[in-house]
């Protein structure tokens, strides 16, 4: 979660300027706020899409060290990434809160 929240604030760090070009054309906090969410939600799903196909890969690997679990448990697939899921969301919430509270002439302006 702590690696997840640093590169999204990162990323809207760096877009603080585009994010303030947004604001001053008239975009509202709730469009900043999905668009930082749905960016989140997207990198969530390449990851977990990654994590499944290379957990279902060690599961053969570990087959014999597996406890009371099957090696294609769907239940605890599906909790495990779910959890996950909403962890990485949870963990774009905040970056994506503080962008959409971006002051468009702070963001403009030139030092």
């Amino acid at each position: 979660m702590i690696g997840v929240y640093g590169v999204l604030a990162y990323a809207v760090a760096a877009r603080t300027r585009e994010i303030g070009i947004r604001m001053a054309l008239g975009a509202q906090a709730r469009d900043v706020l999905g668009m930082i969410l749905r960016r989140t939600s997207a990198l969530a799903a390449g990851g977990l899409a990654f994590g499944t196909a290379g957990a279902l890969f060690a599961t053969r690997v570990l087959e014999k060290m597996l406890f009371e679990v099957t090696p294609r448990d769907a239940p605890t697939m599906i909790a495990v990434g779910s959890i996950l899921g909403l962890a990485a969301i949870a963990a774009g919430w905040l970056p994506a809160r503080r962008a959409s509270r971006v002051d468009p002439m702070i963001a403009l302006r030139w030092e």
